[in-house]
């Protein structure tokens, strides 16, 4: 099974949605007398070390989890074709995140590339799987999932599973008191931050998205001050990929007040339950917006806007 996703970080997500539960598996099969199946599991991207990547190719796992950049190398090497030549089912996660770019295009040749080698090993068509949270409208996401196929505008050659539903949201938009300005004095800074202590100290859990990684820092940095380091922590693409873990984890473990992010922070990697989503300045894109309002979590999440600059 090849599990592609183009957000990097959920191969973090790994060892607690894969590996825990297939220890839970062969702990019981032990415990039933049963024979234990080994069923090995291993991520490919761009962090990948050398040396797992040249295990998986004296050894295949069963389940190989990659990005679409990754794929593609993988099927330039005659190591990767012969790992992926027996892949039955592909599973593309966050498709959605695929649609209209070059990102997604160049995916649709590899995934094409795919089945015709897996077609060449074993005669049998690839079952393709695309998952998405607010993929819309679905039957064009089915068309780019199924590939170039004869079919009609009505008919899809793909089965589509629609379990979508609106869940309620409270948003509201909220400014300084003070007169906004090309340039932001200290003042209103201090309004700023003000407020957002506010904010944060009455819920449990706090996401704020900001538009530059200087941004983040700076806030978090303001926000640790008033609040205790201990609580709060930024997650930008400059950072270490054991940082931005570290970032993550703490944030699904419920151990931050508030995380201040950038578009690093991948929405479709499980973080946890979090009860207010604040935007910091506007993110000059609705689809950015709507995407941060639709997060999946426990709790229905509280989107709050400041407009810090004209």
């Amino acid at each position: 099974m090849l599990y592609v996703s183009p957000l990097k970080a959920l191969s973090n997500d790994i060892h607690k949605n894969l590996e825990l539960p297939l220890d839970g598996i062969a702990e019981q099969l032990h415990l039933c007398g049963e024979i234990p199946v080994d069923i090995r599991i291993a991520v490919r991207t761009g962090d990948t070390p050398a040396s797992a990547r040249q295990k998986m190719a004296r050894t295949p796992p069963h389940i190989l989890v990659t990005t679409p950049e990754s794929l593609y190398l993988l099927l330039t090497s005659a190591s990767g074709r012969a790992m992926l030549a027996s892949v039955s089912s592909l599973i593309v996660d966050e498709i959605h995140a695929l649609l209209g770019d070059k990102r997604g295009s160049h995916l649709a040749l590899s995934v094409e590339r795919l089945q015709q080698l897996v077609q060449t090993h074993s005669g049998q068509r690839l079952q393709r799987i695309g998952l998405s949270a607010t993929q819309k409208p679905i039957a064009i996401v089915a068309r780019y999932l199924v590939g170039n196929r004869n079919y009609s505008d009505e008919e899809v050659d793909c089965e589509i599973v629609d379990v979508g539903f609106r869940r309620p949201l409270a948003v509201s938009l909220e400014v300084p008191g003070s007169p906004l300005t090309a340039w932001m004095s200290n003042e209103v800074w201090d309004e700023l931050y003000q407020r957002l202590v506010e904010l944060i100290s009455t819920h449990e859990t706090t996401l704020v998205f900001v538009n530059t990684r200087r941004l983040s820092e700076r806030l978090a940095l303001a926000l640790s001050e008033r609040l205790g380091e201990n609580g709060v922590c930024s997650h930008h693409g400059s950072m270490s990929k054991d940082h931005r873990h570290t970032a993550e984890q703490k944030l699904r473990a419920g151990q931050l007040q508030v995380l201040v992010a950038t578009a690093s922070m991948e929405l479709g990697i499980d973080i946890g339950s979090i009860d207010l989503v604040v935007q910091f300045s506007s993110p000059k894109s609705i689809a950015t917006l709507l995407q941060q309002l639709l997060l999946k979590r426990s709790f229905p999440p509280r989107l709050r806007s400041f407009l810090g600059s004209r």
